[in-house]
């Protein structure tokens, strides 16, 4: 559409909450195309472009236009839609935007995502000279690095970069203004809405020391990096944007994982996490979600109840490495060796003796492992107290 609102896409069940997806400079909503469609399944989504760029009118902004500009196109845009309150995720020049709401309008932010972005974007003088630039060769040389400065070696989107040579140059010169203008770091610490921040370790914009700057001043803000990703994160590496925004954006996701660290342990879930790759974040997110969020969540049983199920399920199909992992969450639970003899025996009936044997010899295995860790932990203890009497004396 054109006129005196941004372009947009809207995706999703109405009654959803909400969720606006903002774009970086010089591309479109279709950054977004194999994000968006996944996250509309449990979000209203909506994707706006910037002036000048995609659908949106070039009028819509002048030279000199600052982030706060954009961030009231924004506004106007959610208003008209019949949107009070909304979660924003936004890339780079899109990013900042979101920061500015977050900051200025926290009242309409529910939970924010900044993706390959930063409060800062290296000074105004680059900005402006890129800005002259475009006013004066228009987009086609800058379009001819768009792959380097967006994609490391080999990749690219046609579609984003056609997106780039067919944007309109004054209003891509005046959102390089905006850019030039934009500093928010003495602000940071007043953004109260849930934020997370999207690092692509590739990225040579904005490189991970920017959102990592954002993350040490935003209260209980959290930061993920992405590896293999440069600047255009949601369209180099999807999957992993898409679990770091499912597992932000959606509570049960959340709730999962701290139910998962709950049962499993912090260890098991932090080795877990760190060797997550783009190729298994899908895989992770459907575990946190599915597997903790939902069905471990669930009051109709208790937890002591489901490690007893699942240790029987583990030794029917003879997954010992996990069943070694549920031996040691079931203790963690509070069931005593005792009760998990008695469920293994129950296996031998149902599951087979050959099964059960196995699961005896993993589940004595991990039961030995922590008696001798607890001895461990008891002559440390003693050697300590000992050597604080040596000390006093």
């Amino acid at each position: 559409m054109t006129g005196k609102l941004l372009d947009h896409r809207v995706e999703g069940p109405a009654s959803a909450p909400p969720l606006l997806l903002g774009p970086s400079l010089g591309t479109s909503l279709a950054l977004w195309d194999r994000v968006a469609p996944e996250l509309s399944a449990t979000h209203r989504v909506i994707r706006w472009d910037l002036p000048g760029h995609g659908g949106s009118a070039p009028e819509l902004i002048g030279p000199g236009a600052t982030v706060a500009d954009l961030a009231g196109l924004v506004l106007a845009l959610a208003d008209l839609l019949g949107v009070e309150r909304f979660a924003h995720a936004g890339v780079s020049l899109g990013g900042a935007v979101g920061l500015h709401l977050a900051v200025h309008h926290p009242q309409r932010v529910s939970s924010l995502a900044v993706i390959c972005s930063s409060a800062h974007f290296g000074g105004a003088q680059p900005w402006r000279e890129r800005a002259a630039r475009v006013r004066h060769e228009g987009l086609a040389p800058l379009a001819a690095s768009a792959d380097a400065r967006w994609f490391t070696a080999g990749f690219t989107v046609p579609r984003l970069v056609q997106d780039h040579r067919e944007a309109d140059p004054a209003a891509y010169a005046a959102c390089c203004d905006a850019l030039a203008a934009f500093d928010l770091r003495d602000e940071l610490a007043r953004i109260s809405a849930p934020t997370l921040l999207v690092a692509g370790r590739e990225d040579p914009a904005t490189p991970p020391a920017h959102l990592r700057e954002i993350a040490d001043a935003v209260p209980g803000a959290a930061l993920v990096e992405i590896p293999g990703a440069s600047h255009l994160a949601p369209a180099q590496c999807p999957e992993a944007v898409l679990a770091a925004l499912r597992a932000h954006f959606d509570g049960t996701a959340r709730h999962g994982t701290s139910v998962r660290r709950e049962v499993l342990g912090d260890a098991h879930v932090d080795r877990a996490q760190a060797a997550q790759t783009p190729f298994t974040a899908r895989f992770q997110d459907f575990i946190s979600r599915y597997a903790w969020g939902e069905i471990w969540t669930d009051p109709t049983l208790t937890r002591r109840e489901r490690s007893m199920i699942t240790l029987t399920a583990l030794v029917a199909h003879g997954h010992h490495d996990e069943l070694a992992l549920h031996v040691r969450a079931a203790r963690r639970g509070g069931l005593t060796p005792e009760e998990i003899g008695a469920v293994l025996l129950q296996t031998a009936v149902y599951c087979g003796v050959p099964a059960a044997n196995a699961a005896f010899a993993t589940a004595q295995r991990v039961l030995a492992e922590e008696e001798a860790e607890k001895t461990r932990e008891a002559e440390d203890a003693e050697g300590a107290a000992g050597g604080t009497g040596d000390d006093a004396r």
